[in-house]
């Protein structure tokens, strides 16, 4: 669990990091080196020997997906919303981890549902006044498609670690999912225009920091940690980036949030999560 509090509190900063921070430079790019970083990190770590090649290819999936796909999103999310904004829409994202362990295990969730909308309405109150605005909803399934790809990772990095036959820790086979991460982005990263890629000192930095701690240090952790606690533990946890993430952005970053609205909109969402802890999170609805 400390684990998990830990890697929270690094990741409200992250918001307002890249946003603030890494303005200017192409998202893609931005994705590739922050991932490439971590892999580098976790390369010397790396123990395949023992792997089954079929279980290698489960990892770097799970990387590609978890991190890789949904870094290329996320960081796309940046360019139209504000970064209390993005961690905002990240409220999806155990609503999402209920409903694909649910088709894993073949069983429909109907609380799961019920969740979701309380969610979408939250979402709806705090951007009222922004609902016609086409930036807004481009972010707004940016973060879909984002939080969708991470609720994935960690659901299959779970059953992957489960079948292992060996005695592999996650810090030996760690270095494939960032490989499959990096991969992944550098596809995605081929059509930036790289001599656009000219990052400040400060920015190197924010990139280094990135890279080192919020991607390698914070996801190993957090995947980690997903595997030692209760499943509705998880689902707290999932979500404890939020408001830390809103109060760091508004607060150290300067950015300007409606309060009544984010309070209103904070409570339906907040009632979602109620309603989808009453069942357990990785288990059957």
């Amino acid at each position: 669990m400390l684990y998990l509090l830990f890697v929270s509190f690094l990741w409200a900063f992250s918001f307002g990091l890249i946003k603030g921070g890494l303005t200017g430079l192409p998202s893609s790019a931005v994705a590739f080196t922050r991932l490439f970083i971590a892999f580098v990190v976790f390369a010397p770590f790396l123990r395949t020997r023992a792997l089954r090649a079929s279980d290698a290819a489960r990892l770097l999936v799970t990387g590609a997906v978890q991190y890789g796909l949904m870094y290329v999103a996320y960081i796309h999310a940046f360019q139209t919303l504000q970064a209390y904004e993005v961690a905002l829409f990240t409220v999806f994202t155990p609503l999402y981890v209920t409903i694909i362990n649910a088709l894993f295990e073949r069983r429909f969730c109907p609380i799961s549902l019920s969740a979701v909308s309380l969610a979408v309405a939250g979402g709806v109150v705090i951007e009222f006044s922004q609902l016609r605005s086409p930036e807004l909803w481009r972010g707004f399934l940016l973060m879909q498609a984002a939080n969708l790809c991470f609720a994935f990772g960690q659901i299959f990095y779970r059953r992957t670690m489960a079948r292992l036959p060996g005695k592999q820790s996650d810090l030996q086979v760690f270095g494939l999912l960032y490989l499959g991460a990096a991969l992944t982005a550098a596809l995605a990263a081929l059509g930036t225009d790289w001599r656009a890629f000219e990052p400040t000192l400060r920015q190197t930095g924010i990139l280094l920091y990135l890279g080192v701690i919020a991607s390698g240090l914070s996801f190993f952790l957090w995947n980690v940690g997903a595997r030692r606690v209760s499943s509705g533990a998880l689902a707290v946890f999932n979500n404890l980036k939020i408001p830390l993430g809103i109060l760091v952005s508004v607060l150290c970053f300067g950015e300007i949030a409606d309060w009544p609205r984010l309070l209103t909109g904070g409570s339906l969402m907040a009632a979602a999560l109620y309603v989808n802890s009453r069942k357990p999170l990785i288990t059957s609805c």
